[in-house]
This record gives C-alpha cells, structure tokens and sequence, in this order.
C-alpha cells in the first residue's frame, strides 16, 4: 500500500509529535535502536527550535585532501583554516560567523569552540570547517559523525580523485538520501581536469548520487584555488541563509528519516528492500576513476533508486473473532461438557425426589446432587476434572491459531507481539472458565418447576389410598380376629375397595413415579440444552475479554503506529 499523497503540508509540530507516539507505539515491539533513534531526532528537535533560528549552520565536510579547507577560506575570504595537501589538518570543527548576536547558544550546543566574527553582509550565516570524514583518527571521524547530524544545511566537498570513493556514498550520502533538500554536493578542484571533462565527471557525479537516492541534489564545480564556481555556490549559501528555513528543512529531513527507520524496522532483516542506492560502485574509485570517466564518453545518468517502502498510512485493523475451534477447546479444556451433563443429571435426581414413589424416594436422598458434588452451586472453585493433556495441547493450538489469523497483515516483528497479545491472559483462563461454568450451571438447581408439586401431590394422594385400604383390611382382620360381627365392605366389581386403595394405590404411585422419570429425562435435557447455550456465551465472553481484546488493543496499536509513522514520514 503507497502512502497517500496529502494536499497540505503537515506541520512541523504535528509530525515531531507524530514521531514521538509513535516510539512510544513501538516500545517493546521493534528494535531499541530504531525507537531511540526516533527519540533523539524528536529531543534534538526541541532544543533546535529553541535556539537562534535566524542563524543557519552550514557545515564543509569531505574527505582528506579536497580542498574543503581551502573552499572554507575562500568563502569566508580569510585564511583561517589550515591548509594541507596528504594529511588531515582540521582536528576540531571551527566556525566563521557573519553576524554574532544569539548565535553563542547554537554554537555552544554544535559544541564549536573555534569562532572566527567575519565581516560581511551575509548576516546569520555559521560556516563550518569540519574535520575529514576518513581520517586516521578516531576523535576526528566521530566529530565529523556528530556534526553531520546536528547542522542546518550540509556541503559535501568531493574531489575528481575519490569522488566516487565508496567510504562517503555508503557512510554519508546514502543513509542522507532523505536530506537532499538541505545539502549541496560540490566537486572541488574542477582546474585539475581538462576542461571537456569537467561536464562528464559532473555527470557522472550526478548519476552516482542519483544511485544513493539523491537524484536532483544540487551539484556545483568549483574550484577554491582559482575561484571558479565559487560565487555560485555563495550565492546559493546567500539565499538559503535570507530563506531561514534551512534548519526546520533539515529537522522535517531527520523526522522523515526516523520515521522510516521505525516503519524499516517493522520488516525482519532478511525482508528489508536494500536502502537507497544499494549498488555497487565501478571499482577504481580514486585517480583510475577521474582517469576513465575523463577518457571515455559521457554516461547516462544513473536513475537506479532502492529506496525502501513508504509507511502505508492508514492501515484498517483486521477482524478478531472467536471461532467455533477456539470455543470447543476452551470448552473442554473448562471441563463443560462434564458440567452440562451434570445439569441433566442433577435435574433428574431432584425430579425422582420431589416426584418419586413416597415409599422409595427417600433412597434419592442418599444420593448426592451431581451438581453439588462437582461445587457447581457454590460460589467456591469448582471440583471438574483437571484438562487433559490432549484438551490443553487442544486449547494451546486454538490460541495460536488466532494469533496466526490475526498478525496474518502485519508485518514482523509487530507480528510477534500481536501473537504473543493473544496469549498473553492465558494464565487468567482458568479461574475465569471455572467461575463461567459455575454460573451457566447454577441454573441446574434453579426454583423447581411446578409439575413437581402436583406430581408429588398425586404421589401423597396415593400414599393415602395406599394407608386408608391397609387400615381397611386390619380393621377387618382384627373384627374377624375377636369373632366380632363383620361390617359391610362395598366392593368394585368382584374386589372389596380395602384390597382396591391399597394395591390400586401402589400401582398408581409406581405408575405416576416413572411417567415422571420421562418428564425428567426430558426436562433435563431441556436444561442441559440451556446450559450449554449458556456456557458457549459465557465462554465466548471470556475468550472476547482474555484473548480477543488482548489481541485488538495490539492491532489497533500497530494500526496507529502505522498512522503516526506515515504522517511524519510526510
């Protein structure tokens, strides 16, 4: 996905502040170099913008032996640098400054100790002579390396010797390729070439720098011992300098940069397009080079750019459902089939004993309560068996299924972060699980149906028939007993109504006691049907909570990190 091209240009504040949400985005989730980076251009930033912005730091910087020193004394029309011919001579950055007023803060955080006041009307102009870049000395490389960092506007002097030196393309001017509005590549000693070949060496300079990403740069011949292409290049320093823009140019540059570098670490090494101008340079990079290209005929321009994909803006934040294979495993993994069953089981124990034959049910309550046993009615953990190796191996490869699905669009090493959001609760799973089965169960022991009552009713009527012909027939067999005079006995039919209540009452409670075991059968798996639907949208609660969001709050995190990257790489 290209960055969207934006109608207006975003503001400086706005892109600096971009950045710095952006590191904080990033926290833990790219490389602490690329995050540091990023909070160094944005503290950098801050100073810059407090100090003298009507003063621009123009900086020389070249390798031994071009002439930058000389350049730097011609352009400030003094003798303060030394000149040298084979060694470096410049130990210490030294400035000359036209104007002085507020330009002691900026020099004191460059840390230039060396100040030369010089007269002129190029009021707000700090010239650098910096140390050579590929000095034998350490202190002097790192000096170089710090200042290239920090100052307002850059002026690379090249020689025809080396200006295709490998060392200044890969160290300097490709990384820089961001700041090709704020540098100016300048090929010094142009007098020492043939004038026919001054063009082609320009040209072929100029494809060279577009190979590092620095297509259009401006690129000037001078020559700092005649003065040839000096005045232009004075003038370009003079209208940058009446421009008084160069410094926040030069930090919008950086803020680019850095940007890309946090959204260049989203990709793991091996995945990472080549920078700017990752091509090989001709071999023979110092006199052999000046020799050839001033011998033969004039090269096409390279237009060879690799620079690395812009951040993708807005990005749209993928889905995160809990799928049918995520909530089985956490079903089982919760033991809630075990608990499901156990509704059932529990409905019909408490339906025997409330509607049972009177003359056995009393053995239901030896019984315990399914429900009970497993402390599914309580608001104590619960007592299900303990997952199974299988069931956690289950639930283990549901989870990273959904991490997978999920980081599917975002690239490493986010990616990882994203998978490791949605196992990043999974310790909190079962005590959440256990409390959800316990309360999609509670159910199972809910206020009893009112069948119940007339049934259990119906079975006490029985119970009575039952007692009332019992009594009957002792009463006769007592009367009988003594030789007393009988007394009536109506009948049904052939069968005296004593013998009728009590066996016609113990078949009628045998009969209504397994009529009411089928009303239970069903009534349970009604209840268990209940309970599970309850335990499926408990559990889908619970994965939306510990797994889901988890793994949402680190996609919407990627997807504003994408945001603040692409607006400050604007």
């Amino acid at each position: 996905m290209k960055l969207p091209r934006r109608k207006a240009e975003v503001p400086l504040d706005d892109r600096l502040e971009a950045l710095a949400e952006a590191a904080d985005l990033a926290e833990g989730r790219l490389g602490q170099e690329a995050v540091d980076h990023a909070r160094a251009v944005v503290a950098r930033a801050g100073v810059r913008r407090g100090l003298s912005v009507d003063h621009t730091a123009v900086a020389l910087a070249g390798a031994t032996g071009s002439g930058k020193s000389s350049l730097f004394n011609a352009l400030s029309g003094t003798d303060l640098a030394t000149v040298g011919v084979t060694r470096p001579t410049t130990a210490k950055a030294q400035a000359a400054l036209w104007g002085t007023g507020g330009a002691g803060p900026l020099l004191d955080w460059l840390d230039v100790p060396l100040r030369h006041t010089v007269e002129g009307d190029a009021s707000g102009l700090i010239l650098l002579d910096l140390p050579d870049h590929d000095s034998i000395e350490l202190a002097h490389r790192r000096e170089v390396d710090r200042l290239v960092g920090v100052v307002d506007l850059l002026v690379w002097v090249l020689d025809p010797q080396k200006y295709a030196d490998a060392a200044v393309h890969e160290r300097y001017l490709r990384p820089l390729a961001r700041h090709r509005d704020v540098m100016v590549v300048v090929l010094n000693q142009v007098d020492r070439l043939p004038e026919r070949s001054v063009k082609r060496c320009l040209d072929d300079l100029r494809g060279l720098l577009a190979a590092d990403g620095l297509e259009g740069v401006t690129v000037l011949g001078v020559s700092a011992r005649t003065g040839e292409g000096v005045p232009e290049l004075r003038a370009l320093l003079d209208r940058e300098i009446s421009r008084r823009r160069a410094w926040s140019s030069r930090l919008a540059a950086d803020v680019a940069s850095a940007a890309a570098g946090l959204w260049a670490a989203t990709r793991p090494p091996a995945a990472r397009e080549p920078e700017p101008g990752a091509v090989a340079l001709p071999a023979g990079t110092r006199e052999a080079r000046a020799a050839a290209v001033a011998a033969s005929p004039p090269p096409a321009p390279s237009r060879v750019t690799a620079e690395a994909p812009p951040p993708p803006g807005r990005v749209a934040v993928p889905e995160v459902a809990v799928g049918g294979a995520l909530t089985r495993a956490l079903a089982q993994a919760a033991g809630a089939p075990v608990a499901v069953e156990a509704v059932a089981k529990s409905h019909r124990h408490r339906s025997v004993a409330a509607t049972g034959w009177p003359v056995t049910r009393w053995l239901r309550r030896l019984r315990p309560d399914p429900l009970r046993r497993l402390h599914l009615t309580g608001g104590a953990r619960s007592s299900l068996p303990a997952a199974t190796a299988v069931e956690v191996s289950a639930l283990d490869i549901a989870l990273r299924d959904v991490g997978a699905a999920a980081s599917e669009a975002v690239p490493e090493p986010w990616a990882t972060a994203v998978r490791h959001a949605a196992r990043s609760r999974s310790e909190e799973l079962t005590d959440a699980l256990d409390r959800t089965v316990a309360a999609a169960t509670s159910g199972g022991v809910s206020k009893a149906p009112r069948w119940w009552r007339v049934a259990g009713t119906a079975q006490w009527l029985t119970v009575a028939a039952m007692a009332a012909g019992a009594i009957w027939l002792l009463v006769r067999f007592a009367l009988n007993y003594l030789m007393l005079p009988e007394l009536p006995t109506p009948t049904l039919g052939r069968a005296p109504w004593p013998t009728v209540l009590l066996l016609g009452g113990a078949l009628a409670g045998v009969l209504i006691a397994l009529l009411c075991r089928v009303f239970a059968w069903i009534g349970g798996r009604r209840r268990a049907r209940r309970a599970a639907k309850a335990l499926r949208a408990g559990i889908e609660r619970v994965a939306g909570a510990l797994i889901v969001a988890p793994t949402r709050d680190e996609l919407a995190r990627y997807a504003r990190f994408a945001d603040r990257v692409s607006l400050a790489a604007s």
